[in-house]
């Protein structure tokens, strides 16, 4: 495959708008057109894993945190930023970061992070808003189950846990077709009337525009008469941090234990013990002190 192919499948499922504004995931540098040979994948783009990169021929990648968060006055070999450039330039190696856009999804980092741990029942901690639309068309009664299969296979009408999810309503359409029309139904300065079904979707921002198409592709009018309307309601799947439940309360310093061996770490830092059982947790990889409070 291209490296593009495989940056397109990562931003199909985490995509870039979900980002922070600080943020600067994405290509880092390199051609995306090229041939994907060898893929590695790190926390960080190190010298060290520049090396490693050339030592087994990849020459793509792929990290948790960007190397180029601002801009570079100068491409030298003074700083360590400066040199990594020059050694993948060098090799012919491309970097792709994949940063707060993964942090920020149920399935992401603080997904992964939660399953680790056992947690269930896990919800966003912080849901974003205006990641989604309503998308409203109107359609013949005849032809509304055609329509509405081919708008949710191409991502409409998902909410939460449940699919094909819409709301409709039958009234009465009117139009007019001039002498350049080609109408599926009427004819030229002929006012027609018929009962059609209005149909609305939440609809996720990433597929807004397919799911548009593919409601023109299986819509039977020349015109799809349609509404996109963005929607302030929060995002349950897209958001800063998990919140979610043990199966059974554990005491505070078997957790302790337990999530020290479960991540391999040599040490964990903790606050005073309260003498209470734990049983909801909140997770945050990153720093996470915004959420403190």
């Amino acid at each position: 495959m291209k490296l593009q192919d495989l940056s397109a499948f990562l931003e199909g499922k985490f995509p870039s708008y979900l980002q922070e504004n600080y943020d600067n995931s994405g290509w880092q540098l390199g051609d995306p057109q090229r041939q994907l040979t060898g893929l590695l994948v790190a926390l960080d783009c190190t010298e060290a894993i520049v090396e490693e990169a050339i030592q087994k021929q990849c020459n793509l990648i792929i990290t948790h945190h960007p190397i180029l968060f601002k801009g570079l006055k100068r491409l030298g070999v003074a700083s360590e930023i400066e040199r990594i450039i020059h050694r993948c330039i060098k090799h012919d190696i491309a970097v792709y970061a994949i940063h707060t856009n993964l942090d920020n999804h149920i399935q992401g980092v603080n997904g992964k992070i939660a399953e680790k741990i056992g947690l269930g029942q896990c919800k966003i901690l912080a849901p974003k808003e205006n990641t989604l639309f309503k998308l409203s068309f109107y359609t013949p009664v005849d032809d509304q189950a055609k329509v509405h299969q081919a708008v949710c296979d191409a991502g409409a009408g998902m909410i939460g846990n449940y699919y094909n999810c819409r709301f409709s309503v039958e009234g009465k359409g009117t139009f007019t077709p001039n002498e350049l029309a080609n109408p599926t139904l009427g004819q030229a300065h002929v006012p027609t009337e018929l009962t059609e079904v209005k149909m609305e979707y939440v609809v996720s921002r990433e597929k807004v525009h397919a799911v548009l198409d593919a409601a023109k592709n299986a819509h039977p009018y020349e015109e799809v008469a349609h509404e996109i309307i963005m929607l302030h309601n929060t995002n349950q799947e897209i958001g800063s941090g998990i919140i979610g439940q043990l199966n059974a309360p554990m005491d505070e310093l078997a957790f302790l234990k337990q999530l020290k061996e479960t991540f391999q770490c040599g040490g964990i830092r903790h606050t005073a013990l309260l003498g209470k059982p734990i049983q909801t947790v909140a997770v945050c990889g990153g720093a996470g002190s915004f959420f403190i409070g």
